[in-house]
């Protein structure tokens, strides 16, 4: 008789080793679907940096509209600040009407009319007519809110497609047994689905060489099939998704329960209905279990806002770090697809990560929690900005312009110094492993710490976390411009290595309780009877 899964018995808990439970059929659609979206953004916003810097005339670059180095990046970072913003009042609507299901697909058709517009007006008849500013304005707003609603759904709403709850026992094609686990269940899956994005990442390479050789509007034609497919793949699956219904209003309970919390020295501990009822004779409408899924989700919340500074290093490669390939010997490659090799190194070293790295540290009892993960990813990240420092230092010792690249008599705004574009290459390479550290482990901690009906909400606040440090990337934009360089990378990067000691010291404490925290989860999706 074949053997059928089950939940296991604490004996076996205790004596069988954990590893990664059966993941539905759900998760893989959803992830589909997802890698779809992150192919069509990649492909809008690949070429963006050039639409917006270079003219039309410029005869080595691709360009459009002719705004300026300066002038892209801070459009660029207004974007993604937008971007970034939207998902908090749009996961609001899905934790609290809308649903995920409802809200996601609402956001893809706002995504494919931004898509549209910038299709129109990128057209060279439309560009002589005017309207390449204009329409790239509204194409930005309906793209942003589209991007908004899909960051704020899709990683929970994937994640939900895995319901069980309890440790499962399950035994390997070659009979051995093991104990399915819930949490490293969500970290393969999260892992899975960043590869998967990355995989989509890809189009960075299919998008700059449109861009180059057919036009802007080819590379965000493209983007809008993607984004076709990505909503036709929702629909179709439509009935047979995981849903979780929305769990109304608790939004005033909350503010509530923290307001108690303010005026009790900010513990909240003594917000819970016990201390309340003996101490001040009150009753309050939530339960002890309720504070818990709140101190666990101001944990998350805090992680979340230390983050700021890997966003402001890693927006980075979309601007500055194009117009660096910019200045340097392309060889006949487009300075804007050079980035395509951050995707590449994920796709390489993510599954040496996950099937690697993480099951010897697991048998070997080393602890590598999610703080740990992201202070490495923190340490890492201040290493690429290094590095980015090290090879604008190459670029200005070399002629023809030294330390004002395309911008002497002898370079004639088109030849460039004489470094070849692939030094940048390791950068890439550290970067990807700082993202999986940094941003997989982020998505997973948002996820398993939230309370169990604010889950779209934390996952919001990963992107509000990216959306001030787009607002500080526009702030310290004027200071990234020839030839201060070199300093302005060094000070990222020497920010981002300090504030990876304080981190640690202020958060490694959870990783020691994570697995206590985890178990709080677990109960309250048993309650919540999450199927």
């Amino acid at each position: 008789m074949p053997f059928e899964p089950r939940n296991a018995t604490e004996e076996e808990i205790q004596a069988l080793p954990n590893t990664v439970d059966i993941i539905p059929r759900a998760v893989w659609v959803v992830t589909i679907a997802a890698a779809a979206e992150r192919f069509s953004f990649y492909a809008i916003t690949a070429p963006w940096q050039n639409y917006l810097q270079n003219a039309a005339s410029d005869t080595d670059l691709p360009g459009a509209l002719g705004l300026g180095q300066s002038l892209a990046t801070n459009i660029n970072n207004a974007f993604l600040f937008f971007a970034y913003i939207t998902p908090l009042p749009l996961a609001i609507i899905s934790d609290l009407w809308l649903g995920q299901y409802k809200t996601l697909c609402i956001s893809l058709g706002f995504y494919i009319c931004g898509t549209t517009v910038l299709i129109a007006t990128s057209l060279p008849t439309s560009q002589q007519n005017g309207a390449g500013v204009p329409g790239l304005a509204v194409s930005m707003v309906l793209i942003g809110l589209g991007v908004g609603g899909v960051k704020a759904t899709i990683s929970p709403f994937m994640i939900d497609q895995y319901t069980n709850v309890k440790p499962r026992l399950l035994q390997s094609k070659k009979g051995s047994y093991a104990i399915g686990q819930r949490t490293l269940t969500i970290q393969y899956i999260c892992n899975v689905f960043y590869w998967a994005t990355n995989i989509a990442g890809l189009s960075y390479f299919a998008s700059t060489f449109l861009e180059r050789n057919v036009g802007f509007w080819a590379a965000y034609l493209l983007s809008l099939c993607t984004l076709l497919l990505a909503l036709v793949i929702l629909l179709l699956w439509g009935k047979h998704v995981v849903k979780i219904p929305p769990q109304g209003n608790i939004l005033p309970q909350v503010g509530k329960c923290l307001a108690f919390g303010a005026r009790n020295g900010f513990r909240l501990e003594r917000v819970r209905p016990s201390y309340q009822l003996e101490h001040f004779n009150r009753l309050v409408p939530w339960t002890g279990a309720f504070v818990d899924e709140m101190k666990r989700g101001i944990i998350a919340c805090r992680v979340i806002f230390s983050m700021v500074l890997f966003y402001l290093c890693y927006n980075q490669i979309s601007t500055n770090l194009v117009s660096q390939a910019g200045s340097m010997q392309l060889g006949g490659f487009p300075n804007d697809a050079i980035q395509v090799l951050n995707p590449i190194a994920c796709i390489i070293i993510g599954p040496i990560i996950q099937n690697g790295l993480y099951p010897i540290l697991l048998r070997q009892n080393i602890d590598f929690g999610p703080i740990a993960r992201i202070t490495a990813a923190f340490f890492l990240m201040g290493a690429s900005m290094a590095y980015a420092a090290g090879v604008q230092q190459l670029i200005y010792s070399r002629g023809p312009c030294y330390n004002m690249p395309l911008n002497c008599p002898a370079s004639d705004g088109r030849i460039p110094n004489t470094v070849s574009v692939w030094v940048q290459a390791p950068q890439y390479l550290i970067l990807a492993v700082s993202e999986i550290f940094g941003f997989v482990t982020v998505s997973e901690y948002a996820y398993s710490k939230a309370p169990t009906n604010m889950k779209a909400l934390v996952q919001a606040l990963t992107q509000f976390t990216a959306c001030i440090a787009s607002a500080v990337g526009m702030g310290i934009s004027p200071a990234a411009k020839d030839p201060h360089m070199v300093i302005f990378y060094a000070v990222l990067a020497g920010a981002t290595a300090a504030v990876s000691l304080p981190f640690w010291w202020v958060f490694e404490q959870y990783d020691r309780i994570d697995e206590r925290l985890n178990r709080l989860e677990q109960a309250e999706e048993e309650a919540s009877g999450n199927p």
